[in-house]
């Protein structure tokens, strides 16, 4: 006697909870992200009549030089004094030859040391530099 099944079973994924699932797990990307920033030291920047706005700061260093002459290029601290800035910017301009140095200085750092620096990235190659300014309010 041959027996006929009134229900086949299906092999498919349930998808019915599938949207959920998403906005669950694009909710907890969201919460749990951390986006960087860098913040460099605490400088206050130089007044500036007309300022001009970097295109891109996908191609752009950063030379912090605070109060008390302590440079810092992107994460790494430099002395003026050796040729460790030298090496460092050379190296970000080889691996990226549309680079801009921004310079962020105080407006009370001497500014030999802002030439000092400005030196060092031209030794390396940097001839595209920047230097950062507040916008001055009339």
């Amino acid at each position: 006697m041959k027996f006929n099944r009134k229900s086949q079973v299906k092999s498919e994924i349930p998808t019915a909870s599938l949207p959920d699932i998403v906005f669950m797990l694009l909710f907890f990307f969201m919460v749990t992200t951390v986006l960087r920033v860098f913040t460099g030291l605490q400088v206050e920047l130089p007044d500036a009549e007309t300022i001009q706005k970097i295109e891109s700061r996908r191609h752009t260093s950063y030379l912090w030089i605070n109060r008390s002459g302590t440079m810092s290029f992107n994460d790494f601290v430099v002395d003026p004094d050796d040729d460790t800035l030298y090496q460092i910017a050379y190296k970000y301009l080889i691996e990226d030859n549309q680079l801009i140095m921004s310079l962020k200085y105080d407006e009370l750092v001497p500014f030999e040391l802002v030439a000092k620096a400005n030196n060092e990235l031209r030794k390396a190659g940097a001839l595209r530099v920047n230097f950062a300014t507040d916008v001055k309010v009339r």
